[in-house]
């Protein structure tokens, strides 16, 4: 089990992503910030090309395309199951700041049955 929100938790991620589909045009430089966490807020960052994700590491991406903020509690819901992430942004509780438009045009990928099973395998080694 990997404690979530750990450079292990992210590396454990991307192994188990490797199964994904390749989905062309899926390529996205993506910023997450989570706030409010028991060790401070915690940056971590994702790069997508054509759906695989090929780096995910803590710290921060200087040419991030789409940088998402969120607290603590919201992302330990989102990632548990207990919140949709669409809901939480159309509630404001996600704050998205640069292109929305690559972010909108990665969303059909979260609906998609084979991510959707991606995330119930990340969930079921994550510890919180």
């Amino acid at each position: 089990m990997a404690k979530w929100l750990s450079q292990e938790w992210l590396d454990e991620g991307r192994k188990l992503s490797e199964g994904q589909p390749e989905r062309p045009g899926a390529t996205a430089r993506m910023q997450y910030v989570v706030t409010g966490g028991p060790d401070g807020d915690i940056k971590y960052y994702w790069v997508l090309e054509n759906g695989k994700l090929q780096e995910s590491e803590l710290g921060e991406l200087e040419d991030a395309e789409v940088t998402l903020t969120q607290s603590y509690d919201d992302a330990m819901r989102i990632q548990k199951g207990e919140l949709d992430a669409n809901a939480a942004f159309m509630q404001g509780r996600v704050k998205v700041t640069g292109n929305m438009a690559k972010l909108m045009s990665l969303l059909p990928i979260t609906n998609s049955p084979e991510y959707k099973a991606l995330q119930t395998q990340i969930l079921e080694t994550t510890e919180f």
